[in-house]
């Protein structure tokens, strides 16, 4: 099956890496799905049965995003509130379409990875600010895979290596 990216992101038009991920996965349609919040829903109303058919139809699910105050852009956020609802995402009424199924995370940091760390400028690690979506996949029984990070996006960034970057995180989603 497919793997489902939920791509999320305000401003696509001038991100550098976010964009450059969605050009390098919409040249394999056959393995994954493509699917921007922002384009779909401009005016923030979720199509929850939508969205839950969509999940459903895929085998993975990839959020991806850019860190926006440590956390996620809004819509997503939205997204995740309707989506994962109960009875369907968890719950003792059947709420197990996410269970078993493999689950990641795909964010570019504005932030030098240096400063992602218990001595760093912000001292928390990027893994622990994404603790709380690793523990919704938990709670909802997914197989949480952890997340592909690109660091420093405040600054700009060699083409070589958001062209890397790109490959790096298809090879990620291949090896969940």
């Amino acid at each position: 099956m497919n793997s489902l990216v939920v791509v999320t992101h305000p401003t696509m038009e001038s991100s550098a890496i976010n964009k450059r991920w969605v050009e390098e996965l919409k040249k394999y349609p056959e393995k994954y799905t493509v699917h921007e919040l922002y384009k779909v829903y401009p005016d923030g109303n979720i199509d929850v049965e939508k969205e839950q058919r969509l999940i459903e139809a895929h085998g993975n699910l990839i959020l991806q995003f850019p860190v926006y105050w440590f956390n996620c852009p809004p819509l997503l956020k939205k997204w995740l509130d309707d989506v994962f609802a109960y009875g369907w995402a968890y719950g003792s009424n059947g709420g197990d379409h996410l269970k078993n199924r493999k689950a990641a995370l795909a964010v570019s940091a504005g932030i030098k990875k240096e400063d992602y760390s218990e001595q760093g400028k912000y001292r928390y690690t990027l893994e622990e600010l994404l603790s709380p979506f690793e523990t919704t996949f938990l709670y909802c029984k997914a197989d949480y895979r952890s997340f592909y990070a690109f660091y420093g996006t405040e600054n700009e960034q060699p083409a070589s290596e958001i062209e890397q970057s790109a490959q790096d995180y298809l090879n990620f989603i291949d090896n969940l």
